[in-house]
């Protein structure tokens, strides 16, 4: 399969590890036909209040399961779809893969809503069963489920767009920040910024590789 829908369950935030792990196998690019999978996964460490609070996986459910670090992507994958798609791309080893935001295709599409989280954009999009949706969301089951529908509003909004490949692209392009997101600046269009503010922000060694291409471009 070229494309899957994934999202993960962790032990936190610091160095997380999957504790849960589920993908959608995308038979075509119209997002019709799926093929769901999931599975548990016992990490080498406790997992942080915090996480287990959201996903309400807890350490003892997880002995008999095999380590989160044998977990690998099925074969073939090229292109990984998610909702904030980078956290969960680390938390299995940053493999080798193309990777598709919808958080970022969300707020490209729709910048004048008040929020673009997944849940949010389930309000936004299908009203109508948001909230029975929601009931179990942050379960990686439920999530990529929910990421399918957000997705295929996408892909309907983009009829120009006819291959993952395509998509991947105007992924790229959504993730380019057009005003700055943090610091003194926070509000001001890239473009605006000041020369020496510009200059400082590209000398820093842990920018943000498309914040750079904000910078630069």
């Amino acid at each position: 399969m070229r494309a899957i829908i994934f999202d993960t369950e962790t032990t936190g935030i610091n160095e997380p590890e999957i504790v849960e792990a589920a993908w959608l196998r995308l038979a075509s690019f119209e997002c019709s036909d799926v093929i769901e999978e999931s599975e548990k996964f016992k990490p080498s460490k406790p997992i942080e209040l915090g996480a287990m609070a959201v996903h309400h996986i807890m350490d003892e459910d997880l002995v008999n399961c095999r380590p989160s670090s044998s977990f690998r992507l099925p074969d073939g994958t090229e292109y990984l779809i998610g909702h904030n798609v980078d956290f969960d791309w680390g938390a299995i080893g940053k493999p080798d893969v193309k990777r598709i935001c919808t958080l970022a295709l969300s707020r490209y599409l729709w910048p004048d809503i008040d929020s673009h989280s997944q849940s949010a954009m389930l309000y936004f999009l299908d009203r109508d069963n948001a909230r029975e949706r929601l009931v179990h969301a942050h379960s990686a089951a439920v999530d990529v489920s929910n990421c399918h529908i957000i997705l295929q509003h996408i892909v309907r909004r983009l009829p120009e767009v006819t291959s993952w490949e395509e998509l991947w692209l105007c992924s790229e392009k959504a993730r380019i920040p057009k005003v700055m997101p943090f610091g003194k600046h926070k509000g001001t269009p890239i473009e605006k910024l000041p020369a020496d503010y510009r200059a400082w922000l590209l000398r820093q060694p842990d920018i943000d590789q498309y914040m750079r291409k904000a910078l630069t471009q």
